[in-house]
């Protein structure tokens, strides 16, 4: 893969993500092409250089082509950027891989776990795309919308393919938009999906009107889970201090164009699970997520008490109240009783 020339990129899902992130590289002058399941908001796309479900309004390149047709989408393909929900993931895997040009690796800006089985999603997809395929994680503090209106943003692609990650990170990288690069892909996988988790904490705090002490303290605290669980999965802490974790984690608690963010807010307020999720109108990641951070945690022996006490709420087990009573009557300790860093 020549990363001085414009490449072939295929990104597969249409949603507000994989939209903006192919205008993005479209921008970047590299021959982009979209690929959607719904036929009338591709051909939206494809002919009006608008998605009018998930970004109104925003203009999208002309070069942007978008198809419903996937193995047209992937012919000629120098890289593959999957970004769909973490329970379309591996099916789109699956229907991928017979299409999937020999040189073409494959990235995908999805977060969250396998449903079920708690799987990280480069385990997926080494199975369902088998060995010798370069794969590659794309996370960080990124709202869709301002990536799809070029405001400025920063994020970073993991690999344990050093050299497949400078390549994805090449075609992002541009006057707006930094790409980062590492080599964790476990740790940066783990911030991007725990901190939907997280941010629902927050945001049932706001709606709660507990005051921006309670927002900072279950941000720096829900910080201290991350790297409890990373730790204990093997991960590196820097992953989870960077754009992956912290950065991630601060933006999806404290801005309302997350999802998971509102999801809490809509609880803090009163509202009910379905009633919140139906006004959002798209997935929000946080339900099913806290679902397999606690399996990982029980899993390994990890104490996490506030993604602990959403899974709770979540579940109706508790209120949102009642959750925030428990979290304030554990005992006083220590800030960090064992070195996260050793």
């Amino acid at each position: 893969m020549d990363n001085g020339a414009a490449q072939n990129v295929a990104v597969l899902g249409a949603g507000s993500w994989g939209t903006a992130l192919a205008a993005l590289i479209a921008r970047h002058g590299h021959r982009t092409v979209l690929w959607g399941r719904d036929a009338a908001g591709v051909a939206t796309i494809d002919q009006g250089q608008q998605n009018t479900r998930y970004l109104p309004g925003i203009a999208l390149p002309d070069t942007l082509r978008a198809t419903t047709d996937l193995a047209a989408a992937l012919d000629g393909a120098d890289l593959v950027l999957v970004a769909v929900p973490s329970h379309a993931f591996a099916d789109t895997l699956r229907t991928l891989a017979p299409h999937r040009p020999a040189a073409a690796g494959v990235s995908w800006a999805t977060k969250g776990f396998e449903p079920g089985s708690g799987r990280f999603l480069h385990e997926v997809a080494a199975e369902v795309l088998g060995p010798g395929v370069p794969l590659a994680v794309v996370t960080g503090p990124s709202f869709a919308k301002e990536v799809a209106l070029g405001l400025p943003t920063a994020l970073t692609v993991h690999s344990d393919t050093p050299a497949f990650a400078q390549a994805v990170a090449e075609v992002l990288h541009g006057p707006s938009f930094r790409a980062y690069t590492g080599e964790d892909m476990l740790g940066a996988e783990l911030g991007g999906a725990m901190k939907n988790v997280l941010a629902v904490a927050t945001g049932v705090a706001d709606g709660m009107e507990l005051g921006l002490n309670a927002r900072a303290g279950l941000i720096t605290r829900g910080l201290n889970e991350m790297l409890r669980l990373n730790r204990a999965l093997g991960g590196k802490p820097e992953t989870l201090m960077g754009l992956a974790g912290l950065g991630d984690l601060v933006l999806t608690s404290t801005g309302d164009l997350s999802r998971n963010r509102r999801l809490g807010l809509a609880l803090g307020r009163g509202q009910s699970i379905d009633e919140a999720v139906a006004a959002i109108g798209q997935v929000v990641e946080s339900v099913q997520t806290a679902d397999e951070v606690m399996r990982l945690a029980r899993r390994h022996g990890v104490e996490l008490p506030i993604a602990e006490a959403v899974y709770a709420v979540l579940h109706g087990e508790i209120t949102p109240g009642e959750g925030l009573r428990q979290l304030m009557a554990r005992e006083q300790k220590a800030e960090y009783p064992t070195a996260l860093f050793g």
